[in-house]
């Protein structure tokens, strides 16, 4: 019986634990029917500075010193040092725990891991921004929960107090040129970003209520109901109506 239980676990990554969290009804379509939201425009400049900060965070890694902007911050820890943290920050791999009583693998990639003297890891998420001013969206709430609660499923002590490290565009400096380049201009536009850093302490109480309500949603044979703040099921109803 054990090993029929295994052969029907589902996996279920950090981003769909989200999607139910906002909608029930466009889980039950991506994840029973295969149908997903219209996918944005990809965030390639995110995506870019993104990277740029992981191989900047790894300077420091290597040396077993804080970051500067985490010196400024006052926080007293140093990007944390596991062979394992590679494969955690992939999409397709990231940390992984079978919740047994719901069925469910659940993963997620998470950007970097700090430690602090206590021994407590510290998750930390990166997001890359032009807005004027950076927000803490519930999503990125959620997000950091679950790789909280990922963490201390693999057995890690963890701190409560997760960041984010918000990169925001210095729009009022706009492009400065630097340097050469390749092109042989004799000039090298650089658009400058500020670092900021948002703290937040996490509760992961609510995650085993949604995963059971994930598998419930699952097995369900019909479609449940939509969340009235849903934009992509109002748009689904109002084009069957025309």
């Amino acid at each position: 019986m054990l090993k029929n239980y295994y052969d029907l676990v589902t996996k279920l990554s950090r981003s769909k634990i989200d999607l139910l969290a906002e909608c029930p009804r466009c889980f039950w379509l991506e994840m029973k029917k295969g149908v997903k939201r219209p996918q944005p425009f990809p965030y390639t400049i995110n995506n870019a500075v993104d990277y740029l900060m992981k191989q900047e965070f790894d300077i420091y890694r290597e040396k077993g010193e804080p970051h500067p902007v985490m010196v400024e911050n006052e926080i007293n820890a140093v990007p944390y040092q596991n062979e394992k943290l590679n494969e955690w920050r992939h999409n397709f791999t990231g940390i992984r725990h079978t919740h047994e009583p719901s069925g469910f693998e659940v993963f997620g990639a998470v950007d970097d891991i700090w430690v602090n003297p206590d021994g407590e890891l510290i998750v930390v998420d990166y997001k890359a921004t032009g807005a004027n001013e950076h927000k803490v969206q519930d999503s990125y709430r959620r997000q950091m929960e679950v790789y909280q609660w990922l963490l201390r499923k693999n057995g890690f002590e963890v701190s409560p107090v997760g960041y984010f490290v918000f990169a925001r565009v210095n729009k009022g400096n706009g492009f400065s040129a630097q340097g050469g380049s390749a092109s042989g201009g004799g000039r090298q536009a650089v658009l400058p970003f500020n670092f900021f850093i948002e703290s937040h302490k996490g509760d992961d109480s609510w995650i085993e209520g949604i995963l059971s309500k994930a598998r419930e949603v699952f097995d369900s044979d019909e479609a449940p109901n939509s969340s009235a703040a849903c934009q992509y099921c109002a748009y689904r109803e109002g084009a069957n109506g025309v």
